[in-house]
């Protein structure tokens, strides 16, 4: 290959699927410093094959290249029918925008299959493009505008996506707030769910000769204190104070700050 001789860096290799025509009329534009140089076209063409492409070149007989033309009528020849694979305006009228599915990725999908269709009308991919829209505000604001082109229906279009992302920004700060408030409303109850305990009032306790239990029975006999209200419910351990399962008369706060009252 000569040292001046550049190569198209945008075209995308054949592989078998597709206009084998176009393919080669990109091609012949984008060598035109070399179009004269048949021997150029021929060596460079086959770089820009690909699969069953390639694989077809590699099997060519060697000598069957005689001209660039005639490579490039072999070339369409051969995969003449590989263009019935390829979806034409017809299959615009099934792509429809889901009921969940933003007016950005709707636009998005269309675009992708408008640009694989070779020749494509303009009224037909604006015709398509206004039929495939969800029902709803959008779709009676283009009912009511009737853009005329393709450009017109896009400048709604990008208006309305830039609502709608407007909308969704919103819509996820309200959640997110109401996320963080949730989870301190659940901090909150899971606190205040947690067992009271009760302070001890003194640092220091006198130690009696008579177990506690003992003193606070006869107290409550003679009456001399009202029992409070009874505690909780745990089995293993009763509080004589309380009159209640849930701590000992010992673990007692409330019986040992009365007692140790009463000492001083």
């Amino acid at each position: 290959m000569p040292k001046n001789c550049t190569l198209p860096m945008t075209l995308t290799p054949y592989k078998g699927i597709g206009y084998p025509r176009v393919h080669v009329t990109k091609f012949e534009s984008m060598m035109f410093l070399n179009s004269d140089s048949d021997p150029i076209l021929c060596r460079s063409f086959p770089t820009f094959l690909d699969r069953v492409a390639l694989l077809w070149f590699s099997n060519l007989p060697a000598g069957s290249i005689t001209s660039f033309d005639e490579f490039a009528k072999m070339f369409i020849n051969h995969f003449a029918a590989s263009k019935i694979y390829v979806r034409d305006s017809d299959y615009l009228s099934t792509i429809k925008q889901g009921q969940h599915e933003s007016l950005k990725d709707y636009m998005t999908c269309f675009t992708t299959v408008a640009m694989e269709i070779f020749n494509l009308n303009p009224e037909v991919q604006l015709h398509a493009i206004k039929s495939g829209l969800r029902a709803g505000k959008f779709q009676e604001a283009i009912a009511v505008a009737k853009p005329k082109t393709l450009e017109e229906f896009r400048d709604k279009a990008t208006r309305q996506i830039e609502i709608e992302e407007l909308r969704e920004t919103r819509r996820s700060k309200r959640l997110l707030s109401r996320k963080e408030k949730d989870k301190l409303y659940r901090s909150h109850n899971k606190d205040s769910k947690k067992p009271f305990k009760l302070t001890p009032k003194f640092d220091t306790y006198t130690r009696f000769n008579t177990r506690r239990e003992d003193i606070i029975k006869k107290i409550l006999r003679n009456k001399f204190i009202k029992t409070p209200s009874k505690a909780g419910t745990y089995k293993s351990k009763h509080c004589t104070f309380h009159q209640k399962f849930r701590h000992t008369t010992d673990e007692c706060v409330v019986a040992k700050d009365l007692l140790e009252q009463l000492a001083r």
